[in-house]
């Protein structure tokens, strides 16, 4: 049972260059003290330079494609039952998705060494596509976990 209110979901208006809520909300979590024309900068051209390495025709479809290949489809949670925590595997909706593709995608590209901002976000969205990286890495992990604990799936509520 939920507790308290339903918060309402924002409303993001699409960016102004691919005219997609995705990229939009990309941007904002690129974001950093509200300096949004600097977040902008530095994700379209890193979507550009993505889309000259990998030779894609449309720089949304690649960006589609890195997206694609980061979305967890399962996590664990944990869950509470008689007295033991248990990490029980459960199905991500799509805006958790995004937004876990997001903060791994960034994390990497922040943790990663040396030169700017958009190569260091460039290299890791190729890296994502090769199926190598932080990012992807962390997809992978998350899968695992909920591999090794399937013996617990029958926890998860049933709606």
């Amino acid at each position: 049972m939920p507790r308290g209110r339903k918060i309402p979901k924002r409303v993001v208006s699409p960016d102004p260059k691919y005219n997609s809520l995705l990229v939009s909300r990309f941007i904002n979590m690129i974001m950093k003290d509200g300096k949004k024309t600097l977040a902008q900068k530095i994700v379209y051209s890193a979507l550009e330079n993505l889309k000259e390495k990998i030779k894609k025709e449309d720089a949304l479809k690649a960006f589609d494609d890195v997206m694609n290949a980061i979305r967890p489809s399962v996590e664990v949670r944990s869950r509470r039952v008689g007295g033991a925590n248990y990490q029980v595997p459960m199905p991500v909706t799509s805006d958790r998705q995004d937004a876990l593709a997001f903060r791994w995608i960034i994390a990497a590209a922040r943790a990663r060494k040396g030169r700017d901002m958009v190569d260091r976000l460039t290299s890791e969205m190729t890296d994502a596509l090769e199926g190598v990286g932080g990012a992807f890495k962390k997809k992978e992990d998350t899968h695992r976990m909920a591999e090794a604990n399937k013996a617990f799936a029958h926890f998860a509520r049933r709606r």
